[in-house]
């Protein structure tokens, strides 16, 4: 299959807000797949790649200057073999290797084409295309049960594996698909709720509340001293983690999978910032830094699988074995101590807490009702520096909004100017697109090859999760799981925030 088709049903499902009508598409492009490009095809619909890191960068493709195709020639396997290529150039001579890879690439595809396979190469295409519409896709395509589909890619952690077996299998081949001890599942995920009370009403009845760290999610699973160590996207990162792996050889058991997060502790036995434990969590050599794991969850145990067990029974089964290594819980009804417990968490440093269903069985790689997490968002005024146009359905539209903080005393730039602090284009309705595609150019001040750069006159109001420190901005600070909240055409850009607010924000 020409690559062309790909990029064309990915431009469909990203121009169309009906879930049906995106299902449709992916569908009608999984059934014309050959198997060898079932996979492939299913990691550019997913921005991730098969081949995993490849070794280039933003910096990498920017510079780039070559004409490009006039027409479609490259096939989904032209493209993939030019990432096998990709990911195996290493060593003396690699950056060479890979701009030259990269040159010949470029020259085959056209400019549609081209554009596509960088944004999957950095991992940034945004079609709509979610997991779940996919999943759908792949049962509807492959005319088979979605449950049985969707249990599979959880627990065989690898969706091009499940597309392939769905398309090309049979129906008892895929219900074949078992839980394995070593083998990575989708971690099951939470919604959100405003408060405790709100999520101990919702959930009905008795229910777990734990801590939420500001921390990595892992998964670790261990069969006798064999143990390995995956993050929320799967990737083995064992290597990295040697104090993970030596506390889990320590707890009482011989074949275990656990669900947990980990976070590295200040001398004061507080959580260090969420960018230490990053810095420490993506090391390749050992660190100052230690990080110690909280398990909040258990799948199997010496050859018993739990995931469909209530998780009242999990948590009892978890207190065996974790025993100090458990996430900090109470189970209760009684939502005044549900905010209570939860105002104990964010006194201790914490984001917040997780309200669980008792009565429920571990759904992986799903966002259900049973799991709710809480935690306090942080409203701040900011200012627009530049806009971003936007892709997909939003091609046309100035969509990615560049934001600045007030600095006032020019510490990071000129007295009373702004600093930026973020992107973002979440939050941001078909009717908020309309607007700024209409008031950014008014007050532009200049265009760069993407963005819209603007006079620093409009006010939006910024949710955040929190702030991290960054090398990135001038200010040593970016936002946080940034969303626009609104426009706030009645504040003026002296009314907008600081950067020493959002520094404040920083522990440590």
């Amino acid at each position: 299959m020409l690559l062309n088709e790909v990029v064309a049903a990915t431009e469909a499902v990203g121009a169309t807000p009906s879930r049906l009508a995106k299902i449709a598409a992916l569908a009608a492009l999984l059934r014309g797949l050959d198997p060898g490009e079932v996979r492939p095809a299913i990691g550019f619909l997913t921005a991730s790649p098969r081949q995993g890191r490849l070794g280039v960068g933003w910096r990498s493709l920017s510079a780039l200057e070559t004409p490009h195709a006039a027409g479609p020639s490259l096939t989904i396997l032209d493209v993939d073999a030019a990432l096998d290529r990709l990911a195996a150039a290493d060593g003396q001579g690699s950056v060479a290797a890979r701009r030259g890879e990269l040159t010949l690439l470029s020259e085959r595809a056209t400019s549609a084409e081209w554009d596509f396979v960088a944004r999957v190469m950095l991992g940034e295409l945004r079609t709509g295309a979610l997991e779940g519409v996919l999943l759908d896709a792949i049962a509807k395509a492959a005319e088979r049960d979605a449950s049985a589909v969707r249990r599979a890619a959880m627990l065989s952690g690898d969706l091009g594996a499940t597309a392939e077996l769905a398309l090309t299998g049979s129906a008892d081949e895929l219900e074949a698909v078992g839980l394995v001890v070593g083998r990575p599942v989708m971690p099951m995920l939470a919604s959100t709720a405003g408060s405790a009370t709100e999520a101990v009403q919702a959930l009905g009845g008795t229910a777990s509340v734990e801590y939420k760290l500001d921390g990595a999610r892992i998964q670790v699973h261990r069969d006798g001293d064999d143990v390995r160590v995956y993050t929320r996207s799967l990737a083995d990162i064992t290597h990295r983690v040697p104090e993970i792996v030596e506390a889990v050889r320590e707890l009482p058991a011989e074949r275990v999978i656990l669900d947990g997060e980990t976070l590295s502790l200040d001398e004061d036995g507080g959580p260090r910032p969420f960018q230490d434990t990053m810095a420490r969590f993506g090391s390749e050599s050992g660190a100052a830094v230690v990080l110690r794991p909280w398990f909040f969850d258990i799948l199997h145990l010496d050859g018993r699988d739990l995931l469909d067990e209530p998780l009242s029974t999990r948590l009892e089964v978890l207190e065996r074995v974790a025993g100090a290594s458990r996430m900090p819980g109470i189970v209760t009804d009684d939502a005044d101590r549900a905010e209570e417990f939860s105002r104990e968490a964010l006194a201790a440093g914490h984001e917040g807490v997780m309200v669980k269903g008792v009565e429920s069985a571990y759904a992986a790689g799903r966002r259900g009702k049973s799991w709710l997490k809480v935690k306090p968002v942080l409203t701040f005024d900011l200012v627009v520096l530049a806009v971003e146009w936007g892709s997909g359905r939003r091609t046309g539209q100035l969509s990615n909004l560049h934001l600045g903080a007030r600095d006032p005393e020019g510490a990071y730039g000129e007295p009373g100017g702004f600093v930026m602090v973020g992107k973002t284009f979440k939050g941001l309705t078909d009717a908020l697109l309309r607007w700024q595609t209409e008031h950014f150019p008014t007050i532009e001040t200049h265009r760069s090859s993407s963005a819209v750069h603007v006079r620093p006159e409009t006010v939006v109001e910024i949710a955040i999760d929190g702030v991290q420190r960054s090398t990135r901005y001038p200010g040593g600070v970016a936002l946080r799981f940034a969303r626009v909240k609104g426009y706030r055409p009645d504040k003026s850009p002296g009314d907008a925030d600081t950067i020493g607010s959002l520094r404040t924000l920083l522990r440590g």
